[in-house]
């Protein structure tokens, strides 16, 4: 197998998207498996069984407090891993997963993936670069929390968001209540913040969906501290 295979493939966040020929190779034989956008996956505190590809469709990855209160940590998409936390030591998972559309996903037990390791052992470079990015993302993460303004957090997030669902015409469908959960913030606040950046000219807004009108306008508001 040669070493490119087993590149992770470079995003602008660190994520767990793979090269197609890697992704191919660590899920091959695996059958489709087709849910229904609100499926849960798994949840947080489960036992892990399984770890999981995205063939087609977005899955929402989710924390939550013992109150109930949710922060999205990522959205998987096309060719990305996700589980593979808890499948690797044998603990209870991190986060819940949800698809947040229909999805087509493959998946391994936790057995299989560690024969496909043994087979290709190259594979375990891959997987220490998975756990890497998450944990890259994860710091990011805190990062944004602490020293970012919601301004500058919600720019970036929609940044982000614009380069996974954005549809052809550009639009980001996604409620203001889900990038509340997105940022951990309330959905005053980012209604507030929203109406904003309408005004300055650099996004759009529609029920349900938000369009990026000037890119690089909010690409300066992200990378803005926050004193």
């Amino acid at each position: 197998m040669a070493s490119q295979m087993l590149e992770m493939e470079e995003r602008p966040q660190p994520r767990a998207r793979l090269t197609e020929d890697i992704f191919d190779a660590l899920f091959a034989g695996c059958t489709h498996e087709h849910y229904r956008a609100g499926h849960y996956l798994f949840m947080q505190d489960d036992v892990a069984e399984r770890v999981y590809g995205v063939i087609e469709g977005a899955v929402e990855i989710a924390l939550y407090s013992e109150g109930g209160r949710k922060l999205v940590a990522n959205l998987e998409t096309e060719k990305c891993v996700f589980g593979e936390i808890a499948t690797l030591d044998g603990g209870t998972r991190t986060a819940t997963a949800t698809c947040m559309t229909d999805a087509t996903l493959v998946s391994l037990s936790r057995r299989q993936l560690f024969d496909r390791i043994e087979q290709h052992p190259k594979l375990a470079t891959t997987m220490i670069g998975l756990l890497c990015a998450r944990l890259r993302y994860v710091s990011a993460e805190l990062g944004d929390q602490a020293l970012l303004k919601i301004e500058a957090r919600l720019a970036k997030r929609l940044s982000f968001l614009s380069g996974l669902i954005k549809d052809e015409g550009g639009w980001i469908h996604i409620s203001q209540s889900d990038l509340a959960e997105f940022l951990g913030a309330t959905r005053e606040s980012v209604n507030k913040t929203l109406t904003d950046l309408r005004k300055s000219k650099l996004i759009d807004v529609k029920r349900g969906a938000i369009k990026i009108l000037n890119g690089r306008g909010l690409e300066r508001i992200g990378a803005a501290s926050g004193d």
